[in-house]
């Protein structure tokens, strides 16, 4: 795959240099090109993501792989700075929002989002997602019984699930640019009698203390390799996930009935 493309792509998903001052994401970008492991997994994906399938249509599956590689191989810290970068104005929080080519790894082949119950179906059988779901479902569940409903130290270990399920059949994203606020593709509409399952599956992003707390805290964390940094140049992306699952923990209960405490190893 020619590296004279990469620049053209970047560019595309994260617009040009000099169309904002200073903002974190584009620090995170910068430092992803100057990193060559992260530089040449980012380029992978987006020449993945932005190729088209033989139908015609983006080839999602090839997509997501190339995703789950760069976050289980590429440097945690630019990564997740990447993934995280906390936004101030919508120009900066829409580059974050196309930091991983979303209309390919994100959105669905139509207009309007299918039932959550879709990809959640999808997951249960999937080795790739359903260690993936169950880890972050108990790396970021909230503790009712601690002062702020959160478990302490509990956002790195939480905000690693949640990239650890970019690239799987339940891919969260931003849900626009005037928020930090993430979902899966995927609304509860035509859910049925199984509204309430589909409902506490998203709900799992959209009503979750903990995950909210996480991104908000990253930027009090922001790694120390992108402090100090000048303004930037172009480019998009995320982190390392390292989650999966003890052997057996993960055979037979449903994923909204179990938050087993997992055993993290690599899946990839």
């Amino acid at each position: 795959m020619g590296l004279c493309l990469a620049p053209a792509m970047l560019l595309l998903l994260l617009g040009s240099p000099s169309s904002a001052a200073r903002n974190r994401c584009l620090d995170a970008a910068e430092a992803c090109t100057a990193d060559a492991r992260c530089q040449r997994l980012r380029t992978e994906y987006v020449a993945q993501c932005l190729g088209r399938a033989a139908s015609g249509g983006c080839p999602r599956a090839r997509c997501r792989r190339a995703l789950r590689r760069f976050f289980a191989r590429g440097p945690p810290a630019l990564t997740h700075a990447l993934l995280f970068c906390p936004c101030v104005n919508a120009a900066c929080a829409e580059r974050r929002r196309q930091t991983f080519v979303p209309s390919c790894a994100f959105a669905g082949p139509g207009p309007a989002p299918p039932s959550c119950l879709a990809p959640l179906d999808t997951c249960e059988h999937s080795q790739i997602c359903r260690p993936r779901l169950l880890a972050f479902q108990a790396s970021c569940a909230p503790a009712p019984s601690t002062p702020d409903g959160c478990l302490r130290d509990q956002g790195p270990r939480c905000l690693r699930a949640y990239a650890g399920l970019v690239g799987t059949a339940v891919t969260p994203n931003y849900v626009d640019n005037a928020s930090a606020r993430v979902a899966p593709w995927c609304d509860c509409g035509a859910s049925g009698n199984r509204r309430e399952e589909c409902e506490a599956f998203r709900g799992l992003f959209t009503r979750n203390r903990c995950l909210d707390g996480a991104i908000q805290a990253f930027d009090a964390g922001w790694p120390p390799i992108l402090q100090d940094r000048p303004d930037v140049h172009q480019d998009p992306e995320h982190s390392l996930l390292q989650v999966s699952s003890a052997d057996g923990l993960l055979v037979g209960s449903s994923l909204l009935s179990m938050l087993p405490v997992l055993a993290l190893q690599p899946l990839l």
